[in-house]
């Protein structure tokens, strides 16, 4: 059986400016690898309601589970909450057990739960909430959509609490063979080896170090046996 999907959604327009590096789709990918969940697109959109309405709808409809990250804190720009209960014609409001929640995290600290830090209690009808224990202020999931802060902390806390409820299938195992040669003398060989065994991912990252071509071949599979196989008619057909 073919392992769940996924897709993620990074939302701001801070990403695509070039403001702020995006770390979370690194991160979404290695646990999710780790889990059995095979990440299979990634989208950036900027803060337009519209976009982001049509880009959850699209990617709920193609994939088992859908993460996304940003927007989703208390200032005028935060629009991800809406664009999330516009996207499933789902209600959205400041929800009593997501208020409960930031009331007695500023208790804790001494600060004032204004009408602009209230705005992260605002929650779809029917999502559960996704715990933060970093900053308290929540995120959800409605139907197979995960909303997430942009903050990377947060981010991979949340992540951290939403995985463990989720159906995952087999872990991919990985193997690597660094190769000292261009990838144009070892692209004939890879071919034939992708054909050979195509239930697995061969892909070949060339790089250039000391002014020497090279390349990194990366063998990914469910099954450890069949990688290892793969491994080695590599080594013999194009060595090291």
């Amino acid at each position: 059986m073919p392992n769940p999907t996924a897709a993620m959604l990074v939302i701001g327009d801070e990403i695509l400016s070039g403001r702020t590096r995006d770390s979370n789709m690194y991160y979404l990918a290695g646990a999710l690898t780790r889990h059995g969940i095979d990440l299979k697109e990634a989208r950036v959109v900027s803060d337009h309601a519209p976009s982001i309405v049509a880009a959850v709808r699209a990617l709920s409809d193609a994939y088992d589970h859908v993460f996304t990250s940003g927007g989703i804190g208390p200032t005028h720009d935060d629009i991800t909450a809406d664009c999330i209960a516009e996207a499933f014609g789902a209600h959205i409001d400041v929800r009593a057990d997501a208020r409960a929640l930031l009331e007695a995290h500023y208790a804790r600290t001494g600060t004032e739960l204004n009408a602009a830090r209230l705005r992260m209690a605002r929650i779809p009808d029917g999502a559960a909430l996704i715990e933060n224990p970093v900053s308290t202020a929540p995120g959800f999931t409605i139907a197979n959509v995960h909303v997430m802060a942009g903050v990377p902390a947060v981010f991979e806390a949340m992540v951290a609490s939403v995985l463990p409820t989720l159906t995952g299938g087999a872990p991919l195992i990985s193997e690597t063979l660094r190769v000292d040669r261009p990838e144009g003398e070892i692209a004939a060989p890879l071919g034939d080896l992708a054909a050979r065994y195509p239930d697995l991912s061969i892909g070949c990252y060339p790089f250039l170090q000391n002014g020497r071509p090279g390349a990194n071949v990366v063998i990914r599979g469910a099954e450890a046996a069949q990688v290892s196989a793969a491994m080695a008619e590599l080594v013999t057909a194009v060595g090291k």
